[in-house]
Formats: structure tokens, C-alpha cells, sequence
């Protein structure tokens, strides 16, 4: 086994263990910035014209977003939650325009839309002790 190889499979461990002992308050914050940072690397494989491994990310982004959705609790989230799925399925769908139009500045606004998201879900967190 390669220095490479040995780091990798340190990576995904590590990444693996951090998944299965976090909160589900942990694994959604994850999740976003999971999703912000495949956004991110999407923008530059978009820039750079590499069609493959740009519609690869943001697939993942799409895969991300539908598990965030699939956590709403529309019986104890509301309102609130009414809002977030809305605002998910508008991801989704500039997420796919930016795919077929390749336009960065659709990606650049689902990278605020998530941002906006994280934000808000850290700082709600937080006033739960």
C-alpha cells in the first residue's frame, strides 16, 4: 500500500467513525457543509469545462439536499419547515440549470442559499443547548 492509498483509506475511516458517533444535529450540519464544499469544487471543474466530474458534483450536491429534505419534521418544524423544503426543491432545480447552462453564478447562489441554511441551523442549535 502507497503513502496515497494508506492516507485515503485514513481519510474515509476517519470520515466513516465521525458519521456513526455524531448527533443527528451533528450529521445535518455535515451534511451541509458537505454540500458546500462539492458546490465549491463544481464551480471550479465548471470554469475549467470538465463536464463529467461538474455534473458528478452536483449530482452529489442533488443527493445531499434530497437527504437534508428527508429530515424535516413538518409535525414539530411548521412553518419553518414548510419553508425549507420549498427553498430545497429551488435548490434542486438551479442546481440542474447550472448543470445544463453551465452557469457558475447559479452555482455561486445555491453556495449563499446552503451558507444562508448552515448558518441558521448552527445558531438554532445553539439555543438548544
Amino acid at each position: 500500500m502507497n503513502a496515497r492509498t494508506a492516507m485515503s483509506a485514513y481519510t474515509q475511516t476517519k470520515a466513516q467513525s465521525g458519521v456513526e458517533s455524531a448527533s443527528a444535529t451533528q450529521l445535518i450540519t455535515m451534511l451541509l457543509d458537505g454540500a458546500l464544499e462539492r458546490v465549491a469544487k463544481a464551480q471550479g471543474h465548471m470554469e475549467r469545462g470538465e463536464l463529467a466530474e461538474q455534473g458528478e458534483l452536483i449530482g452529489k450536491v442533488i443527493d445531499i439536499v434530497a437527504s437534508l429534505d428527508s429530515y424535516l419534521d413538518h409535525d414539530k418544524g411548521g412553518e419553518v419547515s414548510k419553508t425549507l423544503e420549498a427553498l430545497y426543491d429551488y435548490i434542486v432545480r438551479q442546481l440542474y440549470q447550472a448543470n445544463l447552462k453551465n452557469d457558475v453564478s447559479l452555482l455561486e447562489e445555491v453556495a449563499t442559499l446552503l451558507t444562508e441554511v448552515r448558518a441558521g441551523w448552527v445558531e438554532s442549535t445553539k439555543s438548544q443547548g
